[in-house]
C-alpha cells in the first residue's frame, strides 16, 4: 500500500528502501554525484534498477561512483562533467538533448550539487563570489530543470528531489539566500506541476549534518565520526523518487535530529 509523507512517521520515511526493481527503467539525473550524498542516492537508486546519469565537476571522483554502481552489476550509468557555476543555458540546454538522443527519456532528476563559497559577513562579501554561489545553487539548478522539465512532464511519473539545508544563518551570505530561494522553488515547481497532464512530484529533502567533504570543509573542529553517514540519508530521496510516493509534493522533510547514530564502519563505504 502506498503512503504519503503525511501518513508515513519520519524513521519509516529514513528506512524506506525500495525493492531491487522498484525504479527499472528509470533514468534519473543526480547532480554532485560524485560525492558524499549525491553518490549515495545515486548508487542506491541504481541499485533499485534506475539508469542514473551522474553529473559533477569533478571528474576523477565521478569516475569513481561510475566504477561503484558497474562494479555491483546495476544498470550501466552514464557520466555528463559540467561546472553549474559556469555553465549557460545552452550547456543545459545540450544536456537535454543529450540524455534524450542517448536514453530516450528522463524521469528523476536530484539537485544536490552545492558549493558555499566564503563565510563571510555580508559587509565583507566579494560581490564575484556572491554571483558565483548563486549561480552554482540557485540559478544553475533552475535552469537545468528548466531545460529537462519536458522529459520529466513526458515521463508517466515524473519526480523532482532538492536537497535543501536551513543556512538562514549569520556568515553564510549568498549560500544562504540561495538555500532559501531553493526552498521557494520546491513550492513553485510543486504548485506548477500539481495537475494532470504534466504532473511531476517536487519535493526537498534538508538531510541535517552528514558525514561529507563538504561539511567538514566548514566545520573542521567537529568530530565527523558522530555523524550519519551519507548512505543513512537516502530513504527519502528514494521515496520520492519512485511510484511509492504516489503524488505527493510539495514537501519539506528535514531529518536533523532523526536519523539514527552512525552505521558501522563494516558497513558504510569508505
Amino acid at each position: 500500500m502506498r503512503q504519503n509523507v503525511t501518513e508515513m512517521d519520519l524513521p519509516s520515511l529514513i528506512a524506506y528502501r525500495p525493492g531491487n526493481q522498484t525504479l527499472a527503467g528509470r533514468v534519473i539525473l543526480v547532480t554532485g554525484a560524485a560525492d558524499g550524498i549525491g553518490r549515495a542516492v545515486s548508487e542506491a537508486a541504481a541499485a533499485a534498477g534506475a539508469t542514473i546519469v551522474l553529473l559533477d565537476r569533478d571528474i576523477k571522483r565521478l569516475k569513481t561512483t561510475y566504477d561503484r554502481i558497474e562494479a555491483a552489476g546495476h544498470p550501466q550509468p552514464a557520466i555528463y562533467p559540467l561546472n553549474l557555476e559556469g555553465a549557460t543555458v545552452k550547456d543545459y540546454a545540450d544536456l537535454a538533448a543529450t540524455v534524450q538522443e542517448s536514453l530516450g527519456r528522463l524521469d528523476g532528476l536530484v539537485l544536490n550539487a552545492g558549493w558555499a563559497g566564503t563565510l563571510t559577513p555580508l559587509k565583507y562579501y566579494d560581490p564575484e563570489v556572491w554571483t558565483q554561489v548563486l549561480q552554482g545553487n540557485l540559478t544553475g539548478p533552475a535552469f537545468l530543470t528548466q531545460a529537462v522539465l519536458p522529459m520529466l512532464e513526458a515521463s508517466s511519473d515524473g519526480a523532482i528531489v532538492v536537497s535543501t539545508q536551513n543556512a538562514r544563518k549569520a556568515f553564510w551570505g549568498a549560500f544562504g539566500v540561495a538555500k532559501a530561494g531553493q526552498d521557494a522553488l520546491v513550492d513553485i515547481l510543486a504548485r506548477e506541476h500539481s495537475g494532470a497532464p504534466g504532473f511531476v512530484r517536487v519535493n526537498g529533502v534538508d538531510s541535517g549534518p552528514v558525514r561529507t567533504r563538504f561539511r567538514a570543509l566548514h566545520y573542521p573542529g567537529e568530530n565527523a565520526e558522530l555523524l550519519p553517514a551519507p548512505e543513512q540519508v537516502v530513504g527519502p530521496y528514494l521515496y520520492f523518487l519512485g511510484p511509492d510516493a504516489g503524488r505527493t509534493s510539495g514537501q519539506h522533510v528535514a531529518l536533523e535530529g532523526h536519523v539514527p547514530g552512525p552505521a558501522s564502519a563494516d558497513t558504510v563505504p569508505s
